[in-house]
């Protein structure tokens, strides 16, 4: 027999909690586009992600160790679907909507140039003149314009909610206005989710990473209460850290982590006693979070990755490596615009070229910038 649309959504009205948006419920669309008979909106949503280009290019655009440091290493995309198995995680547990929550995971950093945060600063520093530069207003530019997949329109046509979602991955940036919602509503439970996901996700891999790496010390780890408590956890004593080991570490502090979400999300849900997603939105406070002391220690393991990890030589090395390939490409685009692939330069008119030149830098990869670099600077490569 078939599973229909019907029947799917039939099973999240009867499975889901109250609080959850329902895919049937959803606001539609911008442009009118026929749902699929054997998926809810949600899913389509989350299919069109994963087959955009810009979903593609995260294989080999930075995390934190740029593409050509080691095999590895996290990149953008193992990232991605890293955050979107611990979002998905979450949702199941809170009997919300989990293809919502994937959705909204895997379009999460479909902005983000190439070089990471090194590529996003110095795209931003270029870009004043035009409004600047960030990856989450970008990702929403991505579904919403960049992505060409269809005669009829521009983007993906995602749903209201996922689009929602995308927009309120807000963390330090507020773009919710520049997309066009109200300011005074929160994200739902499901964008709440993918926003915790992220931020749970990069704190435990890039510790993994920059273990593996070499660039974090066992011994400065001590001073923290989260590493501490994760090695009281799992019976670890100390000693040499081994690679199965630190999988275990690895994964207690994962552990560790979404179980302090469940536990505070849940206190805070039942002291709203919620009955719509519309009772979490207008709440004046994130629902989905940690405890105080979760919070706590998780600020000094910010800080901790700060100091001996982002700011470690070897990564500011790359770092400053790469916002010199950024900044010598996007000034000599600037010069002579007709260096732009035909579809970019035929966008003049119509955009500002800082904006043009810099949507084409961000799709870049890693390794297609270092080829562009070498294209327009080194005279033994071919154009």
């Amino acid at each position: 027999m078939y599973v229909t649309r019907q029947r799917l959504e039939q099973i999240e009205a009867e499975t889901l909690a109250p609080y959850a948006l329902l895919s049937q419920n959803s606001r539609g669309r911008h442009h009118h586009d026929p749902e699929p008979k054997y998926r809810t909106a949600f899913q389509r949503d989350r299919d069109r992600i994963v087959h955009a280009a810009a979903f593609r290019r995260l294989e080999y655009k930075t995390q934190v160790f740029v593409n050509d440091e080691g095999d590895y290493f996290r990149t953008r995309l193992t990232h991605t679907l890293e955050v979107a198995q611990i979002g998905r995680t979450l949702a199941r547990a809170l009997a919300v909507n989990e293809d919502l929550v994937e959705t909204i995971c895997l379009a999460h950093d479909l902005g983000h140039p190439p070089f990471g945060h090194a590529g996003e600063g110095v795209l931003n520093a270029l870009t004043q003149s035009c409004g600047g530069f960030n990856h989450n207003h970008q990702s929403y530019r991505v579904v919403t314009q960049l992505e060409r997949r269809y005669p009829g329109w521009p983007g993906l046509n995602l749903t209201y909610e996922a689009l929602e979602g995308i927009a309120r991955h807000e963390t330090e940036y507020d773009i919710s206005q520049i997309a066009g919602f109200e300011q005074e509503r929160r994200a739902s439970l499901e964008g709440q989710i993918a926003n915790i996901a992220d931020e749970l996700a990069y704190n435990a891999h890039d510790l993994d990473d920059g273990l593996q790496s070499g660039l974090i010390e066992l011994d400065a780890l001590k001073e923290l209460d989260i590493w501490r408590l994760v090695c009281e956890r799992a019976g670890w004593n100390g000693g040499k850290l081994d690679e199965i080991t630190r999988h275990l570490l690895i994964r207690e502090l994962i552990g560790v982590e979404v179980d302090d979400v469940l536990h505070t999300t849940m206190q805070r849900l039942l002291a709203l006693n919620a009955s719509s997603s519309e009772d979490i939105q207008l709440y004046p406070e994130q629902l989905v979070a940690h405890s105080e002391e979760l919070k706590q220690m998780n600020c000094a393991l910010k800080d901790f990755l700060f100091q001996h990890m982002y700011f470690h030589f070897r990564v500011m090395r790359m770092t400053k490596r790469a916002e010199q390939f950024i900044a010598r490409i996007f000034e000599s685009y600037i010069a002579e615009p007709r260096q732009l692939p035909v579809e970019y330069q035929q966008q003049m008119p119509d955009h500002s070229p800082c904006r043009v030149v810099a949507d084409y830098i961000a799709a870049m990869t890693d390794r297609g910038a270092l080829l562009e670099y070498r294209r327009l600077f080194d005279p033994l490569t071919r154009p």
